[in-house]
């Protein structure tokens, strides 16, 4: 267990305790006592028996520090290792098991390290988390006030041809995006490598095997696909960080190039880039393509909040999810809103992603026991 610790505001000092189970990705748990939040290691992806065990093994260690905790925090998801061990320890200890949706508890990680009370606009962005309607979630805005949170909008779904595999293969993002625009008979010539080409063509054509997601991760996927930067990823966040790589060398020798006009649109909370990736598609230059996409984005971004914070009468901003590991998205979105007069609150010590998700959950769950 991590030996540092975390300072939550004086009102929670006398909080009875809870734990945090974290998420499936790069899982870590969290446990709050007397007003001091502490972190787990990082046991990594939930998907093999040892981090299985070792996540369990952490449990112990929290609940040793612990002593009872009266709620057990964990994903929405209810088949994670984490939230299925969540459940069961709750029923055991007689404690409250509570299910906290993925990007409520990436908001709620960043207002808990900078002792935020009271309510925020939240922009999340990351790869995916269930959504209260089932479905994939992972560019929102929120506002958050505690245990509470609202959807305002959310990135235009795109389609997953071939649903988990177009995670791992940017190219089957770039051809969703070309059959959105009205291009799909462009898909078959650039991405003639590809031997399941056409059958990727036929299920969106057909709609078959094809959930949508407001993934922003799938964004970046999509993107990079469209650029030729990485048509199937080996690493982790590959096309992404390939995108961010090439857009930084452009921005680096001839600093940030002017924002798309027309990139998006803006339509009842949905902010849609489809207007951006067509421009994209056509780019020789693949620098000067990532970094207009960088760009665009962030303008649009800073419109969708701004608009969001003005509707509410809100001015903080916490940022949080896994793609604000990528730093021009990360300095450009936080410069074009403290522009625009806002505060603009972002991860401190823990990471935006996942591994410091479980605060999040955890702050939630302090701010249920108070209602």
């Amino acid at each position: 267990m991590n030996s540092g610790a975390i300072a939550l505001p004086a009102p929670f000092a006398t909080a009875a305790p809870v734990l945090a189970a974290g998420a499936w990705f790069k899982n870590s748990l969290c446990g709050v006592k007397a007003g001091l939040a502490r972190m787990s290691r990082v046991v990594g992806d939930l998907n093999t028996p040892e981090a299985c065990v070792a996540h369990e093994e952490e449990a112990e260690k929290l609940r040793s520090w612990l002593g009872h905790p009266a709620v057990i925090a964990h994903d929405l998801h209810p088949d994670f290792h984490s939230s299925r061990q969540a459940a069961a320890t709750a029923a055991k200890l007689g404690a409250i098991a509570l299910p906290v949706q993925h990007h409520h508890a990436h908001i709620a990680s960043v207002c808990a390290e900078h002792g935020h009370l009271g309510p925020v606009i939240g922009l999340a962005l990351d790869g995916v988390g269930l959504g209260t309607d089932n479905t994939p979630w992972g560019g929102e805005l929120l506002l958050v006030d505690g245990a509470r949170f609202e959807r305002l909008g959310h990135l235009a779904p795109l389609a997953l041809p071939g649903g988990d595999r177009a995670a791992r293969e940017p190219w089957r993002m770039a051809a969703a995006v070309l059959h959105d625009l009205g291009r799909g008979d462009e898909v078959l010539q650039r991405y003639a490598g590809e031997p399941a080409a056409a059958t990727v063509m036929a299920m969106l054509e057909k709609g078959v095997n094809c959930p949508r997601t407001s993934s922003a991760g799938r964004l970046f996927d999509a993107a990079s696909g469209l650029l030729g930067l990485c048509l199937k990823m080996e690493l982790d966040a590959e096309a992404a960080i390939k995108l961010e790589q090439a857009a930084t060398r452009r921005i680096e020798s001839g600093g940030w190039p002017q924002a798309l006009v027309d990139g998006w649109r803006l339509d009842d909370g949905v902010l849609d880039l489809h207007p951006l990736l067509g421009e994209i598609a056509g780019q020789r230059d693949t620098q000067e393509g990532a970094a207009l996409f960088h760009a665009t984005l962030v303008a649009a971004l800073a419109e969708w909040t701004a608009r969001a914070c003005a509707a509410a009468g809100i001015e903080a901003v916490a940022l949080g999810g896994g793609c604000f590991f990528n730093r021009l998205l990360a300095v450009g979105v936080r410069r074009e809103l403290e522009n625009l007069d806002l505060r603009v609150l972002a991860p401190i010590n823990l990471v935006p992603g996942d591994a410091g998700l479980a605060l999040g959950q955890a702050w939630v769950a302090l701010h249920h026991l108070e209602n």
